[in-house]
């Protein structure tokens, strides 16, 4: 019993996961959309005729895409970490390490 209720768990937690990561992209595409829409001027309408917004006043938006876009990654490569095979066996790698290095502390002092 307890082993369906752990399988639930973690599938529950990978929904979830899935969620977050797709509001995410989600919410990157329309924030991105409505800046380049105004760095091009045609969203600059519908802004009151006292508020006038220069080209220039945008040029930080392409910064801005390339740093959300390295967020993204990041969020992408953590949620998606248990389906690269390379991040699998680094961690395995890392366990087998660090076992290793106590059975060698114990040992040692043995």
């Amino acid at each position: 019993m307890e082993d369906v209720e752990n399988k639930y768990t973690k599938a529950t937690k990978r929904v979830k996961e899935l969620k977050d990561f797709y509001r995410h992209l989600k919410i990157f595409f329309i924030i991105n959309a409505i800046l380049y829409l105004f760095k091009a001027g045609v969203l600059q309408q519908f802004l009151p005729e006292d508020i006038y917004l220069k080209p220039y006043y945008f040029n930080w938006v392409d910064a801005h895409l390339v740093i959300w876009i390295l967020i993204l990654a990041i969020h992408a490569g953590f949620l998606f970490r248990h389906k690269l095979p390379f991040l699998q066996k680094w961690e395995e790698r890392q366990i087998q390490k660090y076992m290793e290095k106590e059975e060698h502390e114990k040992r040692r002092y043995k």
